[in-house]
């Protein structure tokens, strides 16, 4: 079996009070069976990290915790980056093993099937000025500047960002779906033999047809948590609480 997720957002100031957030998503992975081979974690599991040469973040200790486990045990984990968690670089590649990837999206055979998988941030026509930080945050120079500022002020700052995003953010319109959508459709036909495209950002669930492709979109763990499993024969959208 494979595990998709997303959207965790841990460390989030919008997350529930103390650790609870990250023993929910810690409880979660500890309670997958054994038959779970891989797990694809599909962007912003962490609401903010920046990581340095010699200094890993405050924070986390049972999430990372939980993933060298699985690890150490054979588990397969790869992280794609989302728009929260950009700057993973090699620490947790190097200390927990877990497959780290920076791109917009990537394909792979899974049981015979084929699957697209992203965050979903870099998905489809962006604005200019999303397309522009995206640049910028990626910009190796500019991470060294960055690296520069003391901690401190840059987790408060990054902390500051997110609750202004979340503040102005009220959901997702039905013309912010059928753009969704749209966007997965273009890439099914751009990459026809792929069966199933699966990404996250978007905050809601979504399972439809786009193009020769099913489309799912996994919920966030605002509330119970949403997640996907696939076992060669089917792929399921599933709630935490309702399992």
């Amino acid at each position: 079996m494979v595990i998709f997720l997303s959207d965790t957002h841990l460390g989030s100031p919008h997350s529930d009070a103390g650790h609870a957030a990250e023993r929910r998503v810690t409880a979660f992975l500890r309670s997958l069976p054994a038959e779970v081979k891989h797990i694809y974690l599909l962007g912003d599991i962490l609401d903010y990290w920046f990581e340095y040469r010699t200094v890993a973040p405050r924070g986390f200790v049972r999430f990372f915790g939980e993933l060298a486990r699985l690890t150490d045990s054979g588990v397969r984990v790869t992280w794609i980056t989302g728009n929260h968690d950009i700057w993973l670089f090699d620490y947790l590649e190097g200390e927990l093993g877990v497959e780290i990837v920076d791109e917009p999206y990537i394909i792979r055979e899974i049981y015979g099937k084929r699957f697209l998988l992203g965050h979903g941030d870099r998905i489809g026509r962006r604005p200019a000025s999303f397309r522009l930080l995206s640049r910028f945050f990626r910009n190796r120079i500019c991470q060294k500047l960055f690296a520069a500022v003391h901690p401190g002020l840059t987790v408060r700052l990054a902390h500051k960002w997110s609750s202004s995003s979340r503040t102005s953010d009220t959901g997702p319109t039905s013309q912010d779906i059928a753009r969704i959508t749209a966007d997965a459709a273009a890439l099914s036909a751009e990459h026809p033999k792929v069966d199933y495209i699966v990404e996250g950002h978007h905050h809601i669930t979504l399972d439809t047809k786009a193009g020769n492709a099913r489309l799912m979109v996994l919920g966030d763990w605002n509330g119970s948590g949403w997640y996907a499993s696939f076992d060669g024969a089917e792929l399921r959208l599933r709630e935490v609480n309702h399992d």
